[in-house]
């Protein structure tokens, strides 16, 4: 069972995301708060994935995932927006954030983001993509520098990183490459590690600057 916690400021985006998730055999809602509860409940429920509203009256979301972060064995993160240009995504990518979601996704696409996220996939909305990329490389990542770090690869290493860049799970890159996840996961560290990226979505943009992605494969970021 995935144990997902909601943390938004809106009283019907809280209800609204817990219903879609409960339907899932798989997926359970163990609470949905706003951002003022969110640090202490993380503590107390220990859930394994949290969608956290970025932009809340009450509390900052970056202080909340900057908080959670720090926690031993922290659950995965993925921000809530409702702006698909807000500079928020960037500061939150540098601040670990596992991925980006917009408020109005696709109600039957969330489970599916949910699980991405468990396994270690990489996501974010289409719309917020953009914004990403922008945003992170417009921060001195050089085609030249990217270039250079993804040289450090081996060649499996590579193709590992190339569809760790399509926001494949481990288990799917694995099966893609004719891996075990265990083998995948390890060269993951590998790849984070030799290009300097603290989690997939920033090494998903070092492999897009480098040029390893086809050109459609931005909008493969889900």
């Amino acid at each position: 069972m995935i144990r997902v916690l909601v943390v938004d400021d809106e009283a019907l985006v809280r209800t609204g995301f817990t219903h879609i998730l409960n339907v899932s055999p798989d997926i359970r809602a163990v609470a949905a708060v706003p951002g003022g509860q969110a640090v202490q409940t993380v503590r107390e429920l220990r859930p394994d994935v949290v969608l956290l509203d970025i932009r809340m009256p009450d509390v900052d979301g970056l202080s909340i995932l900057a908080e959670v972060r720090r926690m031993p064995e922290p659950p995965v993160v993925a921000m809530l927006t409702t702006f698909d240009t807000d500079e928020y995504v960037v500061a939150a990518l540098r601040s670990g954030a596992a991925g980006f979601l917009l408020k109005d996704t696709d109600p039957e696409q969330l489970p599916h983001l949910v699980r991405t996220l468990i396994e270690g996939g990489t996501v974010l909305s289409s719309q917020v993509t953009r914004t990403v990329v922008n945003g992170f490389l417009s921060g001195g990542l050089r085609e030249s520098r990217a270039v250079n770090l993804v040289a450090r690869l081996t060649e499996r290493e590579r193709a590992v990183l190339a569809l760790l860049a399509e926001g494949l799970s481990n288990t799917e890159i694995g099966d893609r490459l004719h891996l075990s996840t265990g083998t995948v996961k390890g060269h993951v560290s590998c790849v984070l590690e030799k290009v300097q990226a603290d989690n997939r979505v920033q090494a998903a943009l070092v492999a897009e600057r480098a040029g390893l992605l086809k050109p459609s494969a931005e909008t493969a970021l889900r």
